[in-house]
């Protein structure tokens, strides 16, 4: 969803011939590795290309003990992998098994086929590779079911699955929770014409009007531009997309600068998938879970709104569901405090999942 500032955010550093600066990631990025080491006895730490959808994709799986529950996640973006903040969030593997898919136009997999290698860019492919995915982990693991963690735009196809497959998945999990619902909430789009109009900013005013209300009408090109105004017009949300997730890009010991390069390619590349996701009405799909079901949001989320995705999980009908926010978080809560969130996981959904896991071999 935000290709297009991290992309210009992101070049700025890569662009700096600062000695100095290249010396800080060194440091930081030798830091970051000698964290993710796991060295207890059932731990897991594999990595690697996996035939999916007919084409290689990433997949990661790390966690310190192989009896945890295992977390299946779908990440954001488009195109923007999780792996960048596995060392924000190490201490979730110490109570999880988490699984990281790059799918297809994000991350190692985009930058192992390029452009042209990724297949088919639909949110229709997405779902039929994410399927893929669960029954590979289900029987790498020997697990029955994982639990289902989405986040942004990870959270549409998210809901699709969650609605379909029950007998996959323990539990559903939405953070940075999308609510598209056909386009008749206009509360964001509204707030944002709002700090525009208040700010002065005239020009941004008048290219926001000019798209309209309706998301669905939108090119990629416009679709990127509103999250892209969206973001630098709210402090909070600009402020964690500069701490968190461009500090994760540059200090990744996962990636060197050849490999943040093709990270950013990659983003820019499935900027396509946007609009079609904004085609989505998630009440018209069905309120109906057969899992237990978790939305914990940003409490200060301009870019998906605390708001709709309350309604949505008000409505919902489930055997077990919640709500929570994530205290002083917009976008990307989950990353610019990965101990609330987690302390939400073992709260509310562990005690939850653990009964329904049970080992296949």
């Amino acid at each position: 969803m935000l290709g297009t500032l991290l992309t210009a955010s992101a070049a700025t550093l890569l662009a700096a011939p600062v000695a100095g600066l290249l010396g800080h990631r060194h440091l930081r990025r030798s830091a970051n590795a000698k964290r993710l080491r796991i060295t207890t006895p059932n731990g897991i730490d594999e990595s690697g290309y996996v035939r999916i959808g007919g084409i290689d994709q990433w997949l990661s799986v790390r966690g310190e003990d192989l009896d945890n529950p295992v977390i299946l996640e779908l990440h954001g973006g488009p195109g923007a992998s999780n792996l960048i903040h596995a060392p924000r969030t190490r201490t979730w593997e110490r109570h999880f098994t988490v699984v990281r898919w790059d799918m297809r136009g994000a991350g190692r997999t985009f930058a192992h086929g390029g452009p042209d290698g990724q297949g088919e860019m639909s949110l229709d492919q997405l779902h039929r590779d994410a399927l893929e995915v669960t029954e590979y982990v289900r029987a790498r693991l020997c697990v029955d079911k994982v639990v289902l963690v989405a986040n942004s735009f990870g959270t549409v196809t998210g809901l699709r699955l969650a609605r379909s497959h029950p007998e996959l998945y323990s539990a559903y999990v939405g953070t940075d929770q999308n609510i598209v619902g056909g386009g008749h909430d206009r509360s964001a789009y509204e707030a944002l014409l709002d700090r525009l109009e208040k700010s002065g900013r005239r020009k941004e005013l008048a290219a926001v009007k000019a798209m309209g209300a309706d998301r669905s009408a939108w090119t990629a090109q416009k679709w990127s531009q509103y999250a892209k105004t969206v973001v630098t017009t709210d402090p909070l949300t600009y402020d964690t997309m500069k701490t968190v997730v461009i500090r994760s890009l540059w200090f990744s010991p996962l990636y060197t600068l050849r490999g943040l390069r093709s990270y950013l390619k990659g983003m820019t590349f499935a900027e396509q998938l946007g609009p079609q996701a904004m085609t989505v009405d998630e009440w018209a799909e069905g309120t109906e879970f057969r899992l237990p079901f978790f939305v914990f949001q940003g409490e200060s989320d301009v870019l998906t709104p605390p708001e709709p995705a309350r309604r949505f999980v008000d409505s919902v009908s489930t055997p077990v569901k919640d709500f929570a926010l994530i205290r002083n978080a917009s976008h990307f809560a989950s990353f610019r405090h990965p101990d609330q969130f987690l302390d939400l996981m073992l709260t509310k959904v562990r005690p939850v999942v653990i009964a329904a896991e049970s080992a296949t071999c």
